[in-house]
């Protein structure tokens, strides 16, 4: 609890934009991996965006690719999804997630997108994002 917190979160009409803030105040926060999940009403949770400890390299889920950014400032322990050309297939709320150690993706099989049932992974209590007119 209060590890990773999230803010940001609005309503906003279709064909917007909304940028996502998540802190972290975490010792070496440099080696965690952060990602971003959402979960809509009656839905499963889902990896939206991460961004791996090691290279900053990005992955993104395929509704999110082209139209959200995911960035990290390791100074002062944030990470951001900028998201934009929002529609109502948004709406959900979003979580900040972070792992100590791993990358997003590894040849074993390890993969951010499995986060919500792995252990070791902390979660923010999310912020709503609501896409409507």
């Amino acid at each position: 609890q209060g590890v990773v917190v999230e803010s940001g979160g609005g309503l906003v009409q279709p064909g917007g934009s909304l940028r996502l803030s998540c802190i972290a105040p975490l010792n070496d926060f440099e080696k965690y991996t952060m990602a971003w999940f959402r979960q809509a009403p009656g839905q499963e949770r889902e990896g939206v965006a991460c961004v791996s400890w090691s290279d900053d390299s990005t992955h993104y889920s395929a509704s999110a690719e082209g139209r959200f950014t995911i960035s990290r400032d390791n100074a002062n322990h944030l990470v951001y999804l900028e998201m934009s050309n929002l529609s109502p297939e948004d709406t959900a709320d979003y979580y900040c997630a972070t792992q100590l150690g791993l990358v997003c993706r590894h040849s074993s099989g390890a993969d951010w997108k499995l986060w919500p049932t792995a252990a070791g992974t902390y979660w923010g209590q999310g912020t709503q994002v609501t896409v409507s007119t």
